[in-house]
């Protein structure tokens, strides 16, 4: 078996500024140097040095899928995004998470977790 571990989640969308500012102002991220080769876009960092690409494209119609970001305090954050003016569904309890979901400017799905101290 190969060990593996997320390196990086590409996002199809499009308007660059409009998804960067929207992305910056919500999630303590980093712009990063974007590779010559790279589609254009915009690579964005986060504090475990895991990246979100930002490629200027079609974005699909939302049939569920998503990315998670996991947060330390789910309450913090979903009053935060409310507090920037984003919709917030949630939070809601799931198994060993709580989680809550928004969408980008583009309709991309994001879930916002926090891990469960106590599952009961």
């Amino acid at each position: 078996m190969i060990s593996t571990k997320v390196h990086h989640v590409s996002i199809n969308v499009a308007d660059i500024n409009r998804s960067r500012d929207f992305y910056l102002s919500l999630f303590s991220l980093k712009v990063l140097d974007r590779p010559k080769s790279a589609p254009e876009g915009v690579w964005l960092e986060m504090d475990d040095k895991r990246q979100l690409h930002l490629i200027l494209g079609t974005t699909p119609d939302d049939s569920g899928q998503h990315f998670a970001l996991e947060v330390s305090n789910l309450d913090d954050a979903c009053d935060h995004v409310r507090g920037c003016g984003v919709e917030i569904a949630g939070p809601f309890p799931n198994g060993g998470y709580i989680q809550a979901f928004i969408h980008d400017p583009d309709g991309n799905r994001v879930e916002i977790n926090q891990i469960r101290a106590n599952k009961h």
